[in-house]
């Protein structure tokens, strides 16, 4: 039985009240049984590149007490105060990608992480939640004032943080913005021609990046022709599903973990495949597919333009990151280095899903008697 009181009028209980339960505790079954996969997959990957045992144990172990901790905080702020967060965010994660490319440290070919007091930080994470806020932000101050050009100023930003994305480069990370700007320019009111013409821009901006980055042709190639090679980490995933059946071969028994690289980040779900099985496969897509869907039918109730456009667009990048990674790991789509969010391991993903996650209960909270005209932000 809840501690708290409808009558009770402090902070916590009045959070207590107007916070979506339901998707909290999902967050957190899924934090649990990452924390579970986590344990399971990275003391192997440790051992195999010369580090202890418990090395990525013990760091996720921080990372992600301290995620929870963050999107509690934020689920605490009103829409307003989300918006100053984010925009607050947003400058610093610009700040710090344009650092990167003077600063940052090359790992796999690609320059998106820096690091400061002996952590990796990886900026770039930090754009996608902070910039849908900012793009709906932009998006519902046009829509409630022509005055105001929020699109044209969406747009300059959209291409700067793809600019800085592509750079790095982090091609996986471009489509996920792209898309979920997108996602929220067509609920601002996109004209259908103009729907037209930015599917065509993506369309030959894929094109585009394709002809360029050696390593997303070698992808795409590999996927399209599997005779050429599908890719070792993917084969041996599908060998791991396989292996773990319908319950799994037991907490500890897998051994796909031993072989590869990225069982701990992108990989994680071959290990939960192999380990326990299909079942805890689909509780853990079960539990994401709730989060979203409860997300839009909570938020499609909500009468303020900001508040819709913002949470939308961050159900869009929290499903999206999800089905990459799952996608990916089951050979749906090329492969791309994506973590599962709360499952896998990573700090700045961590804190950054967290931070989102946090929008996300801050603005779908009940606000009674709230100004519906709040979205305009003055």
């Amino acid at each position: 039985m809840s501690t708290f009181t409808r009558t009770d009028t402090s902070l916590v209980s009045r959070w207590w009240w107007t916070i979506d339960r339901w998707t909290l505790l999902s967050v957190l079954m899924i934090s649990a049984l990452g924390a579970l996969l986590v344990l399971a997959a990275s003391p192997a990957v440790a051992e195999r590149i010369g580090l202890e045992s418990f090395y990525f144990v013990n760091r996720h172990f921080v990372f992600l007490p301290v995620g929870l901790l963050m999107m509690v905080g934020t689920s605490l702020l009103t829409p307003r105060a989300v918006l100053r967060l984010s925009l607050a965010v947003f400058i610093g994660a610009i700040f710090a990608m344009v650092l990167v490319l003077i600063l940052g440290t090359e790992v796999k070919g690609a320059t998106r992480w820096i690091y400061i007091a002996g952590l990796s930080l990886q900026p770039s994470e930090f754009i996608k939640p902070s910039f849908a806020v900012v793009a709906a932000w932009m998006f519902s101050a046009q829509k409630l004032n022509d005055d105001i050009p929020g699109y044209a100023i969406s747009i300059g930003l959209f291409i700067l943080v793809a600019g800085l994305l592509l750079l790095q480069p982090d091609f996986g990370m471009t489509v996920v913005v792209a898309c979920v700007w997108a996602v929220q320019f067509f609920i601002a009111g996109l004209p259908l021609i103009l729907v037209g013409a930015v599917a065509l821009l993506f369309i030959f901006g894929g094109f585009g990046v394709y002809m360029t980055f050696d390593h997303v042709r070698t992808r795409i190639d590999n996927f399209i022709d599997p005779i050429g090679g599908q890719g070792y980490q993917v084969e041996r995933s599908l060998e791991a599903f396989s292996n773990g059946g319908l319950f799994g071969r037991g907490p500890g028994e897998g051994r796909v973990k031993e072989v590869l690289p990225d069982a701990h980040t992108d990989f994680i779900m071959a290990v939960a495949g192999e380990e326990f099985g299909l079942l805890v496969c689909l509780l853990i897509v079960v539990l994401f597919a709730f989060i979203v869907l409860r997300g839009f039918s909570r938020v499609f109730k909500e009468s303020d333009f900001f508040v819709v456009v913002a949470t939308a667009g961050l159900l869009t990048q929290f499903a999206l990151q999800a089905i990459i990674n799952i996608a990916s790991t089951t050979n749906l789509i090329p492969p791309k280095g994506m973590t599962l969010p709360f499952i896998s391991y990573g700090g700045s993903s961590t804190l950054a899903l967290a931070l989102g996650m946090g929008m996300i209960l801050a603005l779908t909270r009940i606000r009674a008697g709230e100004n519906s005209k709040r979205g305009h932000m003055r």
